[in-house]
Parts: structure tokens; sequence; C-alpha cells
């Protein structure tokens, strides 16, 4: 799982942009130090021999031998970086096409999806080194060949969600291939979508495969596509959160991207958390937000580290807030977050920043604002990643500053509780909105804090989201800001 999840590493391009091979080198720099570090559950024992990117990103795979004399190779795909709810909607599932590079005798098929994911991986090509202008299994021709006749070599597949998808499509293409040291060949995948109908899945369980293991969470929603999908509409058990109509909806009309088609998860099923003891325990409310916030957390590389026991990998830089929030080019800036490194760039938007200081700390960073307009997120990247963006770590030229809630206390009340709103912003004369009902007490603080009193609602046992208004401006919704009625 530890190497899987390093395939995250650098997935998010550069705000400001950046070209292929940069961003490939990156990577690979990120990659190459998680692998030497001893501290991983990978203990330092692997080295990086290929690694390539496709176009526009889409997806990436690398190959790792290992040091330890074991003469192991792991052959390493990832997804699509995006939204949960986007890889579904885009993975092709309504139309099956035939998968020769399979190796099977008889036709089988797999997703339309799965098989231009399939592609990509395989015709891509590095573009630097350790092995420059080759493919995933010229490179691993390469590296067979070099690799010692005994122990018998013993070549992985495996990959996190869409990567292990891809992965149980790597593993047969690669079986049926002639090498120069004939390997074994087993398969580990997390979290992976299904890749095809039942002919895909005869020929693949059919294979003499030395491990062959799905590993799911028995509360993550990706696996379950696309084999039974509509399961996730009866989630979450108490303490929550429970699927909102929008989110029933919303599963309903992903299900029916499959036009009929059956599809079938391979191999054998290993459970995990079927207890629902990992959990986002601030993720419980019966809200859209908080529904598919749990679905992000349960499905994320970080749960499956935990849930296999494996230690968390070094995690890519994190802005929490920037101050000030509004200002002009040539402004300074003090970004204050986590994961800042020697090597941190700043990216306002699409804009880079070129004057940057960087705290050795690691948690602070001040820098000189670059030209731009509007309201943009502040974003950091080093060799581990992009930092997401964030409400709190926006900026805006020429003001006025955006509006953010971070925070509420208490979470939940009657109506009539005094309720602390925490967050950026803020001035004097706002209007606190408890779902679409103002409140007719608020108290402006300063500008990172006002109070309001919660008002009367028509049901008064329910989760609703405060938004604070400043002039035209009112703050954008997430789980941060619920409030959970308790009755009159």
């Amino acid at each position: 799982m530890t190497l899987a999840a390093l395939a995250a590493t650098g997935a998010t391009p550069r705000p400001s942009g950046e070209t292929p091979e940069h961003q490939t080198e990156r990577i690979i720099t990120g990659i190459d130090a998680q692998l030497s570090d001893p501290s991983l559950a990978t203990q330092g024992a692997w080295k990086l021999v290929w690694l390539a990117l496709s176009e526009a990103n889409a997806n990436m795979a690398y190959i790792a031998r290992s040091t330890n004399g074991s003469n192991e190779f792991a052959v390493v795909a990832r997804g699509t970086d995006a939204d949960l709810t986007d890889i579904l909607e885009d993975l092709d599932v309504g139309t099956v096409v035939p998968f020769p590079e399979s190796g099977s005798p008889k036709p089988i098929a797999v997703s339309k999806g799965a098989m231009d994911a399939f592609k990509r991986v395989v015709n891509a090509r590095s573009i630097a080194s350790p092995s420059p202008n080759v493919t995933l299994a010229q490179a691993l021709t390469a590296a067979l060949n070099s690799a010692p006749s005994s122990p018998q070599p013993t070549v992985y597949l495996t990959g996190h969600s869409l990567g292990g998808c891809i992965a149980t499509m790597l593993a047969p293409y690669l079986q049926a291939q002639t090498w120069p040291k004939q390997p074994q060949f087993a398969v580990i995948t997390y979290a992976a979508p299904t890749a095809g109908v039942q002919s895909f899945v005869d020929y693949f369980d059919s294979v003499p495969w030395v491990i062959d293991e799905r590993h799911n969470n028995a509360y993550d929603l990706v696996p379950h596509a696309w084999a039974d999908l509509d399961t996730a509409a009866g989630w979450y058990p108490s303490p929550g959160p429970q699927a909102t109509e929008e989110v029933k909806l919303l599963i309903g009309a992903i299900s029916k991207r499959t036009k009929g088609n059956v599809y079938v998860q391979p191999g054998t099923l290993c459970s995990m958390n079927t207890g629902y003891t990992s959990l986002a325990k601030n993720l419980v409310n019966k809200t859209t937000q908080d529904f598919l916030g749990q679905v992000a957390f349960q499905h994320a590389n970080s749960t499956y580290l935990d849930l296999v026991g494996a230690p968390a990998v070094p995690s890519g830089p994190v802005v929490t807030d920037v101050t000030p929030t509004f200002g002009a080019p040539g402004a300074t800036v003090t970004i204050n977050g986590t994961g800042f490194s020697p090597d941190s760039m700043v990216d306002f938007g699409h804009f880079a920043c070129t004057t940057r200081n960087i705290d050795p700390s690691g948690i602070r960073i001040t820098a000189k604002v670059p030209s731009g307009t509007g309201v943009v997120h502040v974003r950091v990247t080093n060799t581990l990643g992009t930092s997401p963006a964030v409400a709190m770590g926006q900026f805006a030229y020429g003001g006025p500053a955006p509006v953010v809630v971070s925070a509420v206390s208490p979470t939940s009340g009657k109506v009539g509780t005094p309720v602390t709103i925490s967050g950026s912003g803020f001035a004097d004369g706002a209007t606190v909105h408890f779902k679409d009902k103002a409140s007719d007490s608020v108290k402006f603080v300063s500008t990172g804090q006002i109070t309001a009193t919660a008002p009367g609602q028509l049901d008064d046992h329910q989760t609703v989201n405060i938004t604070v208004t400043v002039g035209k401006a009112t703050s954008p919704t997430s789980p941060a800001d619920e409030f959970t009625y308790t009755g009159q």
C-alpha cells in the first residue's frame, strides 16, 4: 500500500504551470526521497527504475526494484487525480470493448474508460532518468534482464483507486509477455473500481497468480463501482452521516452510466473497516457535504495506510491561511501551514511568486504578491506535491477581503443559542444566516470573529450551514460552518 500511495506524489501540476518534463522530474525526486526513507513500510529497500506520466497528467506509472536481495519488482499505477465524483462520472462504463492485450485465448471485455486508461499507461514513454524514452514493458524487460536468476523474480502489480483498476489490466498483459528471466506475478490492489465484465474476471481468476488480493475499505464507495454502487445509498451507519436525498439521486444517476453492462470485481476480496470504526468524526451530519467528505476520507491513501497498519507517507505542503487576505501586487503576505520546505514554490492563482522567504520551521512563508486580479487561491508546491486550495488561503487583489467561516462553536443547540463564528473577512454590519433564516442578534467582535443567536426554523431538528454576508460577499458553505438544531 505504501508503494501505491507514493504514486500520488506530485500528482497535481503546479498552478502557474510547468512542463511535463519538470513535473515528471519533480515526481521522480519526491518518490526517490520516499523510497529511500527507512521509516516507511518500504524500509528504504526499494529503488526507482522507471517512471512515465501520460499526456494531460491523466495517469502515471512507475517501476521500482527491491535492493535487499529479494529480487522483487513493483509495477505501480496511478489513476486520474480528480474529485471522486469526477472519477466516477468521467470513467466511460457505458461501453465495453475487447481487451486482446490480456493474452486470453477467448474474447474478453472491459469498459472503454478502463481500456483508455490502460492504453495511456502502456504507451507512455519516460521523458527523464532513470530510464528515458522507453515504455513500461521495455523498462521491465531491461530490469529483469539485469536481475539475478535466483531467487525467481517476482513482479507485483499494485495501485490505489483507478490505479488499482489499471493494475488488474496490466497484470494479465504483462503475464502474457515473454521475458528474459521468467518472473512470477502477484496482484495486490487497494480501493479499485471494476475494470471489466464477467469474461474479464473469468480469465483473470484463471491465471496462476502468486498473490491475488483486492483490499477494500468496506465503507469506501469507489470499490463498489461498478458492481454494486447502489449499496452506498444506504450509508453510513451510526454515527453517520446518512445519505441525503441529493446524495441518493447522485449515486443513482452515476449507477445508470453502466447502461446495463454488468461489471464484476476480479480477485480475492480482503475487506477492512467492516465495523465502521475508522471514520472522520467531524463529518457525521446528515448533509450532502458531510457525506461526500466522509466518502473522500474513507477512500484516501492515508486511511488505507492506517487500515493496513503502515506508517503515513510524508504529506505535501498544506496552506492553512494567509494574512492579510487582500491587497495590491507587491504587498507582503504571510502564508501559514505545514510541510513547507526550502524548495517550495508559491503561486497566487495562476501567477508565480518570485520573491519568497521560507521560515526554517516549515510552517511559514513570507511572500511578495505577484501581479494578478480577482480572488485567487494561494498554493505551495514542492517535490511532494501541491497544497490543496482552501477557503482561508484566498487572496483578493484590491479587496474586499474574502468572507470565510472556518469554525462555529457550539456546533449544536436549541433555537436562541448564542454561536461564536470564526473565520476571516468579517466587518461591522455583517448579516448572519442559519440556512435561509437571518439571525436577529449579531455582534461584530473582529475581522475574524462574530457572534449570532440561532433563529427559529420550520424544522428544529436539522443541520444547517451558517453563512456570513459582508456587502455583496457571502461565505461559501462547508462542513466547518454546520450547526445542528436540537429543538426549541
